[in-house]
């Protein structure tokens, strides 16, 4: 059996948490920051969980997670 590649962009974006739940970051913080108010871009800031429906995709990206 070969080994299965993992795929490039979602080892770049996607973290799995020591309980199994695939950790990723917010969009809409790269430029265009001065319309965003301070607080926005603060939440923007801390990682967030994958919604539930996407996580098997992810998982399968990221076999040797």
């Amino acid at each position: 059996m070969p080994k299965i590649k993992t795929h490039s962009g979602a080892k770049k974006r996607f973290k799995i948490s020591k309980n199994g739940k695939v950790i990723r970051a917010h969009a809409n913080r790269s430029h265009i920051l001065n319309k965003k108010t301070t607080k926005r871009k603060r939440g923007l800031r801390k990682a967030a969980i994958t919604d539930t429906t996407n996580v098997n995709a992810v998982k399968q990206m990221l076999p040797y997670k």
